[in-house]
C-alpha cells in the first residue's frame, strides 16, 4: 500500500509523483551488506513505473547491488595492481566483500565504459564553439598565474591483443592468435609543474596522458582536447618533444603547426653514432673521437656547424663502398629532415627539456600494467582499463562516478 497518495514534488529531479512507498534496498558496500529503507516513487508524467530517487542520485543501475563507493575502490585497486587476480588478493586484504577476480573485472569494465564516455564527450565539446570556449575559460581558471609553456611529448609502444584467430586449435593450424598493436601515447605538461630535486634531478608534479590504438589522427584529437584543458590558449609557448617517428611530426604539422619542435637529443645522438660507426667501424677510438665533439657542438648551439660537417661527410662518402655510403646518406638525410628541430641550446634556455625521458617513463608505467606475462587483451577490455587509468591521471576520476557523496 502506498504510504501517501497526495502529489509530491521531488527536489532531486523536478518530477511530480503521485505515489510514494518505503521499500528496503540492499547494497553490497565496503563495510559489508547493508539494507536501508528508501522511498520508491511513481511518477505521474511517465509510464507509471516506480523509481527510487536515492538510487538515481547515487547513479545506480536498476538492478545494481554494489554501492558506488565499493565499485570505485575495486576500480582503483584494479588499476594499481598488475592483474585482476592480484587485485582480488589485495581486496581481500583491505576487507572488500568482493574478492572474486571475474566480478572485479566486470565492475571495472563498467566503470571503464563510463570513463570512455567522459573522454568522448570532451572531444565532442571541443568541436562546438561555445563548449570549447567554456573549456578554455575553465583552463584559464585552473592554470597558474605565472607564465608557463606547454610541453607535449609523444611516443608509441606495443601491446598484445587477441588476434582474429585467438583460441584456434589444434596448434598445428596457422593463424593470427596474437596481434601486436601500437598504443600511440602523449603527455601534456606545464613547465610550471616541473621542478628539480636537491640533487638536480628533474621531476614533474603533474602530467596529463592520452593514448590511442589506431591511426595517428585519432590521437591528434585527443592530444588537442587535453592540451586545451591544460592551458593551450594560455601558454606562452608550445613545445613538441619527440623522437623521429613520422606520424608524430605529421600530427604536429596538422594540429600544432606553430609549436616549436624538438628532436629528442638521445635519438639524435644515436643517429650521429650510427654515422660514425659506418665511417670508422665499431672497434677502435676513431668513431668516438669524431662523434663526441659533434655531440657537444650540437648540444651547445653549434647545430649549424654540425649540419655543415655532415654535408661534407656526405660528399666524401661518395667514394666509399656502397653499404657505407647508403648508411651515411640515410643518417645525414635524417638530420636534414629535422634541421628545424635540433636547436637544443635555444629551447633549453626557454625552459624546454631536450629529452623525452618523461614520455619514456610514462610508457613504461603503462606497460607495467598492460604488458605483463600472459596478458592478451581484447580491444574493449584494454580500452576500458586504460580509460580508467587516464581518467585518474587527468583529474577526471570524479566524473566517472555519477553519484553524490554524503558529506560528513
Amino acid at each position: 500500500m502506498p504510504l501517501r497518495s497526495q502529489r509530491r514534488f521531488s527536489p532531486l529531479k523536478g518530477k511530480i509523483y503521485q505515489r510514494i512507498q518505503m521499500r528496503p534496498m540492499t547494497l553490497m558496500t565496503s563495510a559489508g551488506e547493508v539494507t536501508v529503507k528508501t522511498p520508491y516513487c511513481q511518477r505521474m508524467d511517465e509510464d507509471g513505473s516506480w523509481h527510487s530517487p536515492l538510487r538515481e542520485a547515487w547513479g545506480l543501475e536498476p538492478n545494481q547491488k554494489i554501492s558506488p563507493e565499493l565499485q570505485e575502490r575495486l576500480a582503483a585497486t584494479a588499476i594499481d595492481t598488475p592483474s585482476y587476480e592480484a587485485a582480488a588478493r589485495i581486496c581481500a586484504v583491505w576487507g572488500s566483500p568482493i574478492t572474486d577476480d571475474s566480478t572485479i573485472a566486470r565492475h571495472v569494465q563498467k566503470a571503464g565504459t563510463r570513463a570512455r564516455e567522459v573522454q568522448q564527450q570532451q572531444q565532442r565539446d571541443v568541436k562546438i564553439p561555445l563548449l570549447r570556449e567554456r573549456m578554455v575559460e575553465k583552463a584559464a581558471q585552473d592554470c597558474p598565474r605565472e607564465d608557463f609553456s606547454l610541453l607535449i611529448m609523444m611516443d608509441g609502444w606495443m601491446v598484445r591483443h587477441r588476434g582474429d584467430d585467438w583460441g584456434l586449435k589444434p596448434s598445428e593450424i596457422k593463424g593470427e592468435r596474437v596481434s601486436w598493436r601500437e598504443e600511440k601515447t602523449a603527455i601534456i605538461v606545464r613547465t610550471s609543474d616541473c621542478a628539480k630535486t636537491a640533487s638536480g634531478r628533474a621531476i614533474t608534479m603533474e602530467k596529463h596522458v592520452v593514448a590511442h590504438c589506431g591511426q595517428w589522427e585519432g590521437l591528434m584529437e585527443k592530444v588537442y582536447t587535453e592540451a586545451l584543458r591544460c592551458g593551450l590558449k594560455q601558454a606562452r609557448e608550445v613545445f613538441i618533444v619527440a623522437d623521429g617517428g613520422i606520424w608524430i611530426w605529421k600530427l604536429k604539422e596538422h594540429r600544432f603547426a606553430n609549436a616549436t619542435g624538438v628532436l629528442d637529443f638521445y635519438h639524435a645522438s644515436q643517429h650521429l653514432w650510427s654515422c660514425a660507426h659506418a665511417l670508422f667501424g665499431e672497434q677502435g677510438p676513431e668513431a668516438r673521437q669524431w662523434v663526441e665533439p659533434l655531440l657537444h657542438q650540437l648540444r651547445h648551439g653549434g647545430e649549424a656547424g654540425v649540419l655543415n660537417t655532415l654535408a661534407d661527410v656526405k660528399v666524401l662518402a661518395e667514394s666509399l663502398e656502397e653499404k657505407t655510403k647508403e648508411t651515411v646518406g640515410r643518417e645525414i638525410n635524417y638530420f636534414e629532415s629535422h634541421r628545424d628541430h635540433i636547436h637544443y641550446q635555444g629551447v633549453s634556455e626557454r625552459g624546454c627539456p631536450v629529452g623525452s625521458g618523461q614520455m619514456e617513463a610514462t610508457c613504461a608505467e603503462l606497460q607495467g600494467r598492460l604488458k605483463r606475462i600472459g596478458q592478451f587483451w581484447t580491444d574493449e577490455g584494454k580500452e576500458n582499463l586504460l580509460a580508467l587509468e587516464l581518467a585518474r591521471r587527468n583529474g577526471d576520476w570524479g566524473e566517472i562516478w555519477n553519484f553524490k557523496r554524503i558529506q560528513t
